[in-house]
């Protein structure tokens, strides 16, 4: 659907009202969202098959390799990001990238509309268990739905404001809970958010 109507926006664009062009441009727009829930779908459900391949991860390094994928360097203008210095962990290391690069890359839409974007990476000792966070100053939300967030399809902000299929935060808690782990969020509504996890174990 999205190539067909692409080739018909490209080909015969000028013998289209603008009423039908737009009419074409929803229709892709409608089957690239599409597409995109497909693969996280996809994603989602590779993870309940995929046999965990643990190792010693260096934390600092999967953070900062997400960063670049991200294009979140720090020193990008309008974003300040800060990486504080973490433990170690044990898991597989593919499975957290992929947390990390969820959990950052959510950060960055939800802040994305603040003059100057932040977001915080960092560690802290919580009951013997060491945990990791990332903390923005972005739109946040109201905790009283904070048990609807790691759900599938569940979302606090309408599509319309911020893109996404629903699906990432499910993806970091599927990853995390079969490694034995937590996580929770603590939120306020346009004060920022903070996502925590472990990865169990003391």
């Amino acid at each position: 659907m999205d190539g067909f109507s692409q080739a018909v926006l490209e080909d015969y664009g000028t013998l289209v009202p603008d009423e039908g062009r737009r009419y074409l441009q929803i229709i892709r727009d409608g089957a690239q969202r599409m597409g995109a829930l497909i693969d996280d779908l996809l994603a989602f459900a590779r993870l309940s098959r995929a046999p965990l391949v643990k190792a010693p991860i260096d934390m600092s390094k999967l953070v900062g390799d997400a960063l670049v994928e991200l294009d979140a360097k720090p020193g990008r203008p309008g974003l300040k990001v800060s990486v504080g210095p973490m433990p170690a962990a044990q898991g597989d290391p593919a499975l957290i990238k992929q947390v990390w690069v969820n959990l950052i890359s959510n950060a960055l839409k939800y802040s994305q509309k603040r003059a100057e974007q932040v977001v915080e990476i960092g560690s802290q000792t919580r009951e013997g268990r060491d945990v990791f966070f990332i903390r923005d100053n972005g739109t946040g939300f109201d905790m009283q739905y904070a048990g609807k967030l790691l759900g599938v399809f569940q979302r606090l902000h309408r599509s319309d404001e911020y893109e996404g299929t629903g699906v990432g935060l499910a993806i970091v808690q599927r990853v995390i809970h079969r490694h034995g782990g937590e996580v929770w969020a603590e939120a306020a509504v346009d004060r920022g958010a903070t996502f925590y996890f472990n990865l169990g174990g003391k």
